[in-house]
């Protein structure tokens, strides 16, 4: 496949200078010993990048297992966590794998947070956990935060905040968070730090709240060639944050085109783009942009998406064979 635009990730490597980092750190590394248990240095240097205390970080492999180790932690058998959908779909799906009830709410016509359904939610069902998707996922929609502060004073647990995507947007929930508030913030290297391969996520809040995760958590759960990357990685905010600036200017310039095209589009603070043609089937136009060696994701069968499709920001050139393809396609 030419162009593969279907799964988020970054459309470039990390720098140059990080992989020779990388590279000379792990020939010195002990390979016959475990790694840190506590992540220490990983955590004290995500912990400076956010202005928080370490003990507020919690490190994992990717996001999704932080995720998995907070419903670990506090969901299960007899509780139930509020969803809003369409999210993200693994946050259900993991709840459940722990045994709760998934509580799911419904969105807006347009996909926006519905405050009075939020209210029903949190009040009839009791959730232990409410998550919230910011930008949300696959809408690519941000929350404001009048909406989270709204969903704090409805939400009789944990709100959790998963920003997966956030530096792509203009605000982030971490500055809210405390030891006296029942918040927390996910976030990714995946994404801004061109490091999917690496596996690497971790969740900033409460210190009480990382305390209780750790307790859950398999000893040695991260390895020491993942710390090392992510620590390293930490090293090259201005190169993360060029990246960062090239992909929102190229999804605005995605999404200035869907205004010229036949097409329903959501407007997106991620790296990615939801959009529904409106005069041919969407898994048409996705098979047909297959032909062109473009590949995008098909979300038709996810509940209210019928006929849309998601498209990752990638480089320049893959957005432009896209763009071209599309506008062959719906022509």
């Amino acid at each position: 496949m030419r162009v593969r635009l279907n799964t988020n990730e970054s459309p470039t490597p990390p720098p140059v200078a990080w992989q020779h980092a990388v590279a000379a750190e792990l020939s010195r590394l002990d390979w016959h010993r475990y790694p840190d248990r506590s992540a220490t240095s990983l955590r004290a240097a995500i912990a400076d990048l956010h202005h928080v205390d370490p003990a507020q970080v919690f490190a994992g492999n990717g996001s999704n297992e932080v995720l998995q180790t907070l419903l670990l932690t506090y969901a299960g058998p007899g509780r139930t966590v509020a969803t809003f959908e369409p999210t993200y779909q693994l946050h259900g799906h993991i709840a459940r794998l722990t045994g709760a009830t998934v509580a799911e709410g419904g969105r807006r016509e347009d996909f926006t947070l519905d405050l009075a359904e939020v209210q029903r939610v949190c009040g009839s069902a009791d959730p232990i956990i409410t998550f919230l998707c910011s930008p949300n996922n696959p809408t690519g929609l941000v929350e404001p935060e009048t909406n989270l502060g709204a969903v704090q004073d409805a939400a009789p647990g944990l709100v959790v905040v998963d920003e997966a995507y956030a530096q792509f947007s203009d605000w982030s929930a971490i500055g809210l968070v405390d030891d006296d508030t029942p918040l927390v913030v996910t976030r990714t290297f995946s994404k801004t730090w061109s490091m999917a391969g690496a596996r690497l996520g971790y969740l900033i809040g409460p210190s009480w709240v990382v305390a209780e995760m750790e307790k859950v958590t398999l000893p040695y759960h991260l390895d020491a060639a993942k710390q090392i990357a992510g620590r390293l990685a930490l090293g090259f905010v201005d190169d993360m944050e060029a990246r960062v600036g090239h992909i929102v200017a190229e999804r605005e310039r995605i999404q200035e085109a869907f205004g010229h095209l036949p097409v329903d589009f959501w407007r997106s603070g991620a790296n990615f783009v939801l959009f529904r043609p409106r005069t041919v089937a969407g898994a048409h136009v996705w098979k047909a942009l297959l032909d062109y060696s473009v590949l995008v994701r098909d979300c038709s069968g996810w509940p209210r998406l019928e006929n849309c499709l998601r498209v990752t920001v990638g480089t320049t050139e893959e957005n432009e064979v896209f763009l071209r393809a599309l506008e062959e396609i719906l022509s």
